[in-house]
């Protein structure tokens, strides 16, 4: 009968040791995402202003409109509008393509957004940003437009859209 207990708490050692390692393992990939993201963005930044856009309007379609890309406006994720003249820049932006990625900081934060959308911004704006990630760099949505982002491509496809570092 003690064997049993014993085995019960030997095997639990083990299962928080495997979960403390994924911890490590997950913090210290975060860390060289981070890097990882620097490094795709180097020396190809624009600067200029960011601001919010939200196309849904009541009783339209569930989730809004379609996006240049052909996805729905999704409030909730990591995405942005990139202005028109930049479509080339960032990978052209076409409907039923892979999503292309940039690197976005202001206010000291960095975030990585999809870029699944073009339009003709105000003159001094490049980026429109999408509700979570507008809230990301102001949290009340007072400021309306932040100044001074730098906006980075990102080299490939497979990022994983968030805040950075």
């Amino acid at each position: 009968m003690m064997l049993l207990p014993s085995r019960a708490a030997v095997c639990g050692a083990l299962v928080v040791l495997a979960v403390s390692g994924a911890v490590i393992t997950r913090s210290e990939a975060g860390g060289v995402h981070s890097s990882a993201v620097v490094a795709a963005a180097a020396g190809r930044a624009i600067v200029g202003a960011a601001s919010m856009y939200n196309p849904f309007k009541p009783g339209r379609e569930e989730g809004g409109p379609s996006t240049a890309s052909g996805e729905r406006y999704d409030a909730a994720g990591w995405a942005a509008a990139i202005k028109t003249s930049l479509r080339g820049k960032f990978g052209g932006v076409q409907f039923g393509a892979r999503p292309k990625f940039a690197l976005v900081e202001a206010a000291g934060k960095k975030v990585i957004v999809k870029i699944n959308d073009v339009g003709p911004l105000r003159p001094g704006r490049i980026i429109d940003l999408n509700e979570r990630t507008m809230r990301y760099f102001d949290p009340s949505l007072e400021l309306g437009v932040i100044g001074d982002v730098k906006v980075s491509p990102l080299a490939g496809d497979y990022w994983s859209p968030g805040p950075v570092g």
